[in-house]
């Protein structure tokens, strides 16, 4: 995963499923997964050589996303109508 770019995560609308984030104290990548109204956070699923494990997976809130992770860094193409 040497080959992702993260950057802080300044606005809750970065936080999209399929989105990968990383800590910014370690060098773990996770797979975001669906928000969960029920426990109020989001899923977090390992991730590691392009495959995600579902055996493995945490809820964690939006506040400590925010605070503590970083999100990949997504350039996307912007087609003219």
């Amino acid at each position: 995963m040497k080959n992702i770019t993260f950057q802080n995560i300044s606005d809750s609308y970065q936080l999209v499923s399929g989105a990968k984030i990383k800590s910014k104290n370690y060098e773990e990548v996770y797979e975001l997964g669906e928000y969960d109204g029920n426990k109020r956070g989001y899923t977090l699923y390992a991730f590691e050589d392009g495959l995600r494990f579902e055996d493995f997976s945490v809820i964690i809130s939006e506040y400590e996303l925010m605070n503590n992770y970083m999100i990949e860094v997504v350039k996307m193409n912007r087609i003219a109508a």
